[in-house]
């Protein structure tokens, strides 16, 4: 097994460096995005929401906070999907925090994570049967059950790294911008009816690197259920691109439906049957829970509340027993 897992890891390494390396470079280059929106353009907007309020009330909405106002005019309508895509309509752009956990569910980085673990997870059965080379490796004195056990165990070595890499960006990007402060000079070709009232709260721009681990654990658990099913669809499947087009059909129904029945509440009781609603980094990092209540089952009230993490790794572990059935099961075509 351990010359098995090694030989596995030795063909992983290559495309492990290349994804860490993206994880990590486009953390570092969220961080200048976010210092760039709390730090600037943030506090323009505010200036203005001040400025207004401060003309005569008749000429100034009744219908509340104006910054709300806005914001609801931004993503109204069509402009809704990408309020969704951005952590829903709990986030504060103006807070250093809520900006930075957008970069951990940017569409661009789940893509990524779908591509690792549906890329890896179809080419550990059905990617051996396609070279051919499965064959040659059930001739040695292996079990199906330690091929399978394996490639779990390269699971549970590579995903940290990936997790691991995702992380750093952030703090390697943080530690090189430094602390966010807003700098007074930035405001300077503004009227001074704006100028005047730009005024931050430093607690806003504060960030705690060690905040972010809870979020990264979550997406740690979302690979690993990826991995889990497609494992399953592998040990079925004879040809990798076969396998590798239903685990990408099933990743993507489940994101749609998931993004669906945020948008429409008709659709919002089948989202637990997606594992991106299990997918919740960005309330982990913000503090605002682990855990899942189920509350689209129950008109919007909490029913029951279950870990999010434990979910999507209950997922992944059973299929991996799947996979494991099926392939001890299975008849190996020749190679063609």
């Amino acid at each position: 097994m351990i010359t098995l897992v090694r030989k596995l890891l030795r063909d992983l390494r290559v495309p492990l460096l290349v994804v860490c390396l993206i994880l990590c470079a486009f953390q570092c280059f969220w961080v200048k995005i976010t210092q760039r929106v709390v730090t600037d353009v943030s506090p323009f907007f505010a200036s203005i929401t001040t400025a207004l309020q401060k003309v005569p009330a008749a000429l100034v909405s009744k219908e509340g906070d104006l910054s709300k106002i806005i914001e609801n005019r931004l993503f109204k309508g069509p402009g809704r999907i990408m309020q969704t895509l951005a952590g829903g309509d709990n986030m504060r752009f103006e807070k250093a925090m809520d900006m930075l956990s957008i970069g951990y569910v940017h569409p661009l980085m789940q893509t990524l994570f779908c591509i690792w673990a549906i890329g890896r997870a179809a080419g550990a059965i059905a990617g051996e049967l396609d070279k051919g080379t499965m064959e040659l490796l059930m001739a040695q004195p292996i079990s199906r059950r330690t091929v399978i056990l394996s490639h779990l165990i390269v699971d549970l070595m590579t995903i940290p790294v990936l997790c691991l890499a995702l992380w750093s960006g952030t703090f390697i990007g943080e530690k090189l911008i430094g602390p966010f402060h807003v700098d007074e000079a930035d405001f300077a070709d503004l009227p001074s009816f704006l100028r005047n009232e730009v005024k931050v709260d430093p607690e806003v721009l504060q960030i705690d690197p060690l905040a972010f681990w809870p979020g990264v654990i979550n997406i740690g658990a979302l690979i690993f259920a990826v991995c889990g099913y497609t494992m399953w669809i592998s040990a079925l499947g004879r040809f990798r691109w076969r396998v590798m087009g239903i685990a990408v059909l099933v990743t993507l129904l489940q994101f749609i439906l998931n993004m669906a029945g945020q948008l429409w509440d008709v659709l919002a009781p089948f989202r637990p049957f997606s594992v991106f609603y299990y997918f919740q980094p960005q309330r982990m990092i913000l503090r605002h829970g682990t855990h899942v209540d189920f509350s689209v089952w129950n008109s919007g009230h909490p029913l029951v509340e279950v870990p999010a993490n434990w979910v999507l790794f209950g997922v992944g572990i059973v299929g991996y027993l799947l996979a494991l059935w099926s392939f001890k099961r299975r008849d190996l075509p020749a190679p063609l």
